[in-house]
């Protein structure tokens, strides 16, 4: 990689390792505020956060395409810029928030500015090679897990001072990471290499066309959606599964949450440039599937925290999934293209966000209702595990073996 491509690969690591860090501190505290509002109860709080995460990811879904549009055409810099004084300044207003109201608007706002992270993603193909795409956004996932190793075990140990502690120390950074960006950040997409702004390419359907581009392309964006799907069941219920099977208090979910995050930084920092050149991207995806199928099975079997602890470094491989993904699908769409493929990525995410948040939630709080017909608050995350099966079906009847790298 030449020296300004790695400069530029620098800067946007340590921005998502913030960005992240300040995202990671509120999970914690964020089920447990939105409970408190409720008067204490989880099965009521259970369904409430779900339209929280349901208003998150809609979000998402609407304003990622078109963010990613704006980049293809203006840049990226200034996307980058704009989405992380806007998330910083969001934080503020939830720390601030009197109401659950006040505390829902400012998680719509979060979900438009954090829709800059599909921006993220078509700045690193931009300074990447082809070839080294996969390992390059398994360092991006690697920041990811940086975050949560520090942001979670922060917003624990904050949260258990004050519940709203955390939303202040998380825009302080944000703000923090969007200043130090307006003075070093540089442009990663040539005024050659831009194209023109279209509707088309920025609203939500229209960027998933982009996807029928390629028939594997196709199969490979069908997986992501069930990966994106599957997913939500930790931000969904994991901070309220934990709470109400096993007790834990926002310090213990914290610090599980932040060695979550040092097993996904192995994996990912470590591993995947090795499995690249080991196994490829295909391979890669396939051990994701099955790991994180086992992983979701542990978490929702598990009796105690020993064994919930035991699923955490084999669910870890789920790691391999982002960059194998991201190695494949980038490689199918043109240098103009990236952005858009990019935001379509996020699009998808909302899309699934748009209902499995409330879907994830609704099976636990049906599970450990009085009304239940069998007790079983590890529901949700069987289901993940179906989904993840069939994102492994997919990998063996679409994706050819010629087809990785």
């Amino acid at each position: 990689m030449a020296e300004p491509r790695r400069a530029a690969f620098v800067f946007i690591f340590i921005t998502l390792i913030l960005d992240v860090l300040a995202l990671g501190i509120i999970i914690p505290v964020l089920p447990k505020l939105v409970e408190e509002f409720m008067g204490g109860n989880t099965a009521n709080a259970a369904q409430i956060y779900g339209v929280f995460g349901m208003a998150w990811a809609l979000m998402q879904f609407l304003f990622s395409p078109f963010l990613g549009a704006l980049s293809d055409r203006f840049g990226r810099r200034p996307i980058i810029l704009i989405s992380c004084f806007g998330l910083g300044f969001d934080y503020l207003l939830m720390a601030l928030a009197p109401t659950l109201a006040w505390l829902f608007i400012g998680r719509v706002i979060s979900g438009i500015t954090a829709a800059s992270f599909s921006t993220a993603g078509a700045y690193i193909a931009d300074v990447t090679l082809p070839e080294k795409r996969a390992a390059t956004f398994g360092m991006m996932g690697a920041a990811w897990g940086i975050g949560f190793i520090v942001g979670p075990a922060m917003g624990g140990v904050l949260g258990d001072i004050d519940s709203r502690l955390p939303f202040w120390v998380a825009g302080i950074l944000a703000l923090i990471n969007a200043a130090y960006g307006f003075f070093v950040l540089p442009e990663s997409l040539p005024e050659e290499k831009r194209c023109q702004f279209s509707w088309r390419r920025a609203n939500p359907v229209g960027s998933l066309k982009l996807l029928r581009s390629h028939p594997e392309l196709a199969s490979l964006a069908s997986i992501s959606f069930l990966q994106h799907i599957a997913h939500y069941v930790l931000p969904s219920t994991f901070v309220l599964y934990v709470g109400y099977r096993y007790g834990w208090n926002a310090k213990v979910t914290g610090l599980t949450l932040a060695a979550v995050g040092i097993c996904n930084v192995i994996v990912q920092a470590v591993l995947v440039k090795k499995a690249v050149a080991l196994i490829g991207e295909r391979k890669m995806l396939m051990v994701a599937l099955v790991a994180g199928c086992a992983g979701y099975v542990i978490y929702g079997l598990a009796p105690g925290p020993l064994w919930f602890w035991a699923g955490i470094p084999i669910f870890a491989f789920m790691g391999f999934i982002g960059p194998a993904l991201q190695g494949l699908m980038t490689r199918r769409v043109s240098a103009s293209e990236q952005g858009q493929l990019q935001g379509a990525n996020s699009c998808m995410m909302g899309i699934a966000g748009t209902f499995s948040p409330l879907l994830f939630t609704q099976i636990f709080a049906w599970f450990i209702s009085e009304a239940a017909f069998l007790h079983l608050p590890g529901a949700p995350f069987f289901l993940a595990a179906v989904m993840m099966v069939i994102g492994l079906i997919i990998v063996l009847k679409a994706i050819p073996p010629v087809q990785g790298p």
